[in-house]
C-alpha cells in the first residue's frame, strides 16, 4: 500500500540540520515540505498502520501509542533546538505532499501569525501535587506560585488536574495535583523562570507538597490552529 504523510509541525524555513540519526514515527526519518515560505515537517508512514481504520485500532494499543508518541516528541524536540515549531496534534496524517501543501495554504495567514507570536519562546510545565492531609496548604502554595510565574511569563494555560505516582517502587499515590499549568517564556528568560521554581521548592513542607517542572518544550499549549490551545 502507498505511504501517507505524518505531519509533526509547521515552521519557518530553517538552515540548521536536524540530528543525523533522528528517527521518526514508524522509524521513518522526517523530511520537509516547503510551500509559500512555510515548512511542514513530515514522515512517510505506511498506510497499513496509519489509514483511518487501522489508526483508530492502533490508538487503543498502549505499547504502540507510547512508542509512537515518543517518536513524535523526539522530532518536535529536535526541531525546537533549531527553530520555533508549531506542533500539530498527535497522529495528524494526510494522504500525500499535495494535501500537506493544501494545509499550509489554507491556514497560511493563521500559521504565520502564530509563528510570529511564538518566535524565540518555549513552554515550561509546572505541576504542584498535594500528598497526605496537606491539600489546603498545597493549594495556597500553588496559587501563590502561579501568580508569580504568570507575572514572569507572556502567556499561561491551565490544564485539568491529574494524579501522579511518584515512583514505580513507591506505592503511595499522591492525591492529585492542585496546579497543572503551562507558561510561555522567552527562551533567553528561561533561566530566571527556573530559578523562581527552584526557590519555591526550598520552602516546601516536607512530605506534603511536590513541584514538578519540565521543559523547555515546543509551545504545544499556545499555538493550536483554529482557535484551540
Amino acid at each position: 500500500m502507498s505511504g501517507l504523510r505524518y505531519v509533526y509541525a509547521v515552521c519557518r524555513p530553517f538552515e540548521a540540520a536536524l540530528q543525523a540519526q533522528l528517527g521518526g514515527v514508524a522509524g521513518c526519518p522526517p523530511t520537509a515540505v516547503h510551500h509559500q515560505g512555510l515548512v511542514a515537517v513530515v514522515s512517510t508512514v505506511p498506510a497499513v498502520e496509519f489509514d483511518e481504520g487501522p489508526l483508530r485500532q492502533r490508538l487503543e494499543d498502549r505499547a504502540w501509542l507510547t512508542a509512537t508518541a515518543r517518536a513524535h516528541e523526539q522530532v518536535i524536540d529536535a526541531l525546537t533546538t533549531v527553530t520555533t515549531p508549531l506542533p500539530l496534534p498527535f497522529a495528524t496524517v494526510l494522504p500525500d505532499d499535495s494535501a500537506v501543501r493544501v494545509l499550509l495554504e489554507t491556514h497560511a495567514a493563521e500559521i504565520r501569525a502564530v509563528l510570529d507570536r511564538l518566535a524565540g519562546r518555549v513552554e515550561w510545565s509546572v505541576r504542584v501535587y498535594a500528598g497526605g492531609e496537606r491539600r489546603a496548604e498545597a493549594e495556597r502554595l500553588a496559587t501563590r506560585l502561579h501568580e508569580e510565574l504568570r507575572a514572569a511569563a507572556e502567556e499561561t494555560r491551565l490544564h485539568p488536574h491529574r494524579t501522579l505516582k511518584v515512583t514505580e517502587t513507591e506505592e503511595r499515590a499522591w492525591g492529585g495535583n492542585v496546579l497543572d499549568a503551562a507558561y510561555l517564556v522567552p527562551r533567553r528568560q528561561s533561566g530566571g523562570f527556573v530559578e523562581m521554581v527552584d526557590k519555591a521548592r526550598e520552602d516546601l513542607p516536607e512530605g506534603g507538597v511536590r513541584i514538578h517542572l519540565t521543559g523547555p518544550w515546543a509551545p504545544y499549549s499556545f499555538g493550536a490552529l483554529g482557535g484551540g490551545g
